[in-house]
């Protein structure tokens, strides 16, 4: 069993590449009302870069061109809790992650589908609710030990959504769980995959997840890095390889997705008079 266990984290660390070249650059200054992007997607048929703001903003999206300019605003019918993050599907269709749990104590976790013909109108967009709750959630909130039940980055993908959370455990703020959703209107529970874990400090909290329109490439986000997850099998995004790319320059970073396979978007939060930028980033 040791040997095997030996081999296994042998094969881990050769098929894990760390790149430290940081190929981040500005392409666009937020606008002021975008001071707490805490999500970004884009949708098919659209050159629209569709964003939104944590807990205590409004309950509005905006979308932006690449200059950073606000081309649409859309007021959604529901509350904004604690929006965390973006995603759409093939359809155009946008969801809403408001999933922010920093206690561990939410009960009305949900997910909040705006329709692809509700994103083109000017009036307060309806929403369909994806209601949902953790399958090894028991306690609200659970013991210190147990707060893994936060989150923060999502995505649609085969009909189904899935959830990385972000763990409020101290020495072990890397560690995220992946679950799985249907991506349609009720209550669900939530069904644990697997887990991964990117180091042990704070600046390795998982804020945002994407994955590529072919399917091929899943990423998530921390402040210090993010990491593309490659060849991998089913919906077990973390039984595949991976490379990691360090930014040089660390700040508030909460939300990314693909522009193309080869690009991705980031975005961070303006704080102590930094960030609060678009970025571009290339991949190897």
């Amino acid at each position: 069993m040791k040997a095997q266990m030996n081999k296994f984290l042998l094969l881990a660390i050769l098929l894990t590449v760390s790149c430290n070249q940081d190929s981040t650059h500005v392409i666009a200054d937020l606008p002021k009302v975008l001071n707490e992007a805490s999500g970004i997607d884009t949708t098919t048929k659209s050159d629209v870069i569709w964003m939104l703001n944590d807990s205590g903003n409004s309950s509005k999206i905006y979308g932006l061109n690449r200059n950073g300019i606000i081309e649409k605003e859309l007021k959604i019918d529901a509350k904004n809790h604690d929006w965390e993050d973006l995603s759409s599907d093939n359809e155009g269709n946008l969801y809403i992650g408001d999933f922010g749990n920093n206690t561990n104590k939410r009960k009305n976790l949900v997910i909040l589908k705006v329709s692809a013909e509700a994103l083109k109108g000017s009036d307060k967009a309806a929403v369909e609710r994806i209601s949902f709750k953790y399958s090894n959630q028991e306690k609200f909130p659970p013991k210190k030990k147990k707060m893994h039940f936060d989150c923060e980055a999502f995505f649609h993908y085969n009909d189904s959504l899935y959830l990385f959370t972000k763990s409020r455990v101290k020495n072990d703020f890397g560690k995220t769980h992946l679950y799985k959703i249907p991506a349609k209107k009720g209550n669900h529970v939530a069904e644990l995959i697997s887990t991964f874990s990117s180091c042990n400090t704070s600046n390795c909290w998982v804020t945002s997840a994407d994955i590529s329109d072919d399917g091929k490439q899943m990423v998530l986000l921390t402040q210090k890095s993010f990491f593309v997850f490659i060849n991998f099998t089913s919906n077990d995004f973390f039984n595949g390889t991976f490379k990691q790319y360090d930014f040089k320059y660390e700040s508030q970073k909460e939300s990314i997705c693909f522009k193309d396979k080869n690009t991705v978007y980031i975005t961070d939060e303006k704080a102590h008079g930094d960030g609060g930028n678009l970025y571009e980033f290339k991949l190897d």
